[in-house]
């Protein structure tokens, strides 16, 4: 594209692109009027089932009904969806012609109801047509897409603001998705409200998840540093590289998870800090949602995807599962140890927000202090102690290596790249935390 050549076919240009958002105590009940405006005639409402019958469904039920919007309702949405559950959303969605969606909870939900809406609309394609490769084909999406609000009732994975759909893919034991701006939703609807029914390890765990979020971002590869530069701006990924816009959400993000990551979780009724948390969600999904994520997040998915008999205290699921961000967050102090030598001012920015002191600090142990005030802040808040705190044992090490190693979209936004011996490094110093 450009006409001087870049350095190695590395990109010069980065992209911003984020859904709009509407943030207000009990702005919910306007998605009745919302979905009036846009003339929709056949709405197909996603959720899952505990959540059916909660509070935030409730509130956009009554909306619903009181402007008289026709809809059909979707609540078999799975915690952690796979592909299956991803197929059985979609062929719902092809047989009702739905001309809206509404996403009603985490980031299961939404990204379930993003990946329908999707299919729905290009009903002639195979699923492995859209996943990210090397595990699908990873197409651009040329179809256009139906409107989409998504109500967000975690603060965590921020997908109300991002184009990026995440699930199982059973037969290999891994988790991959399905990244194109395309997919972002049209509204997030972001009611501080729908926060206060979340039990307190999911607030710790979605919490973890924006920790991650902005972390990641903020270290990840730069974005002309990263290569292929593309020949058309419609195969520019969703996920760039580090940029000074996606900077400074993520940093404010963090500023955030800091101040009241903590009080949301040992209290309920603290409205302040729940409500911040809900934003902050957002910040850091406009901020990762360009910008990617990187090694946590990449050596996350087989850690989800290989889960034996582990079920979290209040999660109310029929199946053994590792909480995304609990995924995530069990390997942050092995991987920001491993990264900082690429970039150590911005770990050492990044500790210092979450409450090091680094008036002493040496630059080149930058990674370590990091490190060590994550583990602080995971014990802190009673976090389990380590990979092997949720079942797994250095026999493990081969099999989520080799689930990390098809995350390549995530993987290659590292700034410092890894072998499969520095996976399996990594993969050890997470074992134990404490």
């Amino acid at each position: 594209v450009p006409e001087r050549p870049t350095l190695g076919n590395t990109d010069y240009a980065f992209e911003m692109a984020i859904s709009n958002i509407r943030y207000g105590e009990g702005v919910t009940k306007e998605i009745g009027m919302d979905l009036q405006n846009l003339g929709a005639r056949r709405v197909c409402l996603m959720t899952d089932r505990n959540l059916s019958k909660l509070p935030p469904v409730n509130a956009v039920l009554n909306s619903l009904a009181k402007y008289g919007i026709n809809f059909q309702m979707y609540d078999n949405v799975r915690v952690e969806p796979t592909d299956q559950s991803f197929i059985d959303a979609i062929q719902f969605a092809k047989k009702g012609e739905f001309d809206a969606y509404v996403a009603v909870g985490g980031g299961s939900v939404i990204d379930t109801c993003k990946a329908a809406n999707l299919y729905a609309a290009s009903p002639s394609s195979e699923f492995l047509d859209y996943v990210n490769a090397p595990i699908g084909k990873g197409k651009p999406v040329t179809v256009p897409l139906k409107p989409l609000i998504a109500v967000p009732t975690t603060s965590g994975t921020g997908s109300e603001t991002t184009g990026v759909a995440i699930f199982d893919f059973k037969e290999l034991k891994v988790k991959t998705g399905i990244a194109s701006r395309a997919i972002k939703p049209t509204l997030g609807i972001i009611d501080p409200l729908h926060t206060l029914s979340m039990p307190e390890r999911i607030v710790a765990n979605s919490g973890f998840d924006v920790l991650c979020h902005a972390l990641e971002s903020y270290t990840a590869l730069p974005y002309d540093k990263r290569s292929p530069c593309p020949s058309n701006p419609i195969d520019r990924p969703a996920y760039q590289g580090s940029n000074p816009v996606s900077d400074v959400w993520a940093l404010h993000a963090l500023r955030i998870v800091a101040k009241y990551l903590k009080r949301a979780i040992r209290n309920p009724e603290d409205r302040e800090a729940r409500a911040n948390m809900h934003l902050a969600s957002a910040f850091a999904g406009i901020g990762f949602g360009n910008a990617g994520v990187h090694l946590c997040h990449g050596m996350s998915y087989p850690i989800s995807g290989l889960v034996k008999t582990y079920k979290p205290k209040d999660y109310n699921v029929d199946h053994s599962l590792v909480p995304h961000g609990l995924s995530v967050v069990l390997t942050s102090p092995a991987v920001f140890a491993f990264t900082a030598q690429i970039h150590p001012e911005r770990h050492l920015e990044a500790a210092e927000i979450l409450g090091a002191d680094i008036r002493t600090a040496r630059i080149k142990d930058a990674g370590l202090i990091l490190a060590d005030t994550l583990r602080k802040f995971l014990f802190d808040l009673n976090v389990d102690d380590g990979l092997a705190a949720i079942g797994y044992s250095k026999a493990d090490i081969p099999a989520l290596v080799k689930g990390t190693l098809p995350q390549e979209r995530v993987t290659k936004l590292s700034p410092r790249p890894q072998t499969e011996e520095d996976l399996s490094a990594l993969f050890e110093a997470s074992m134990k935390l404490y």
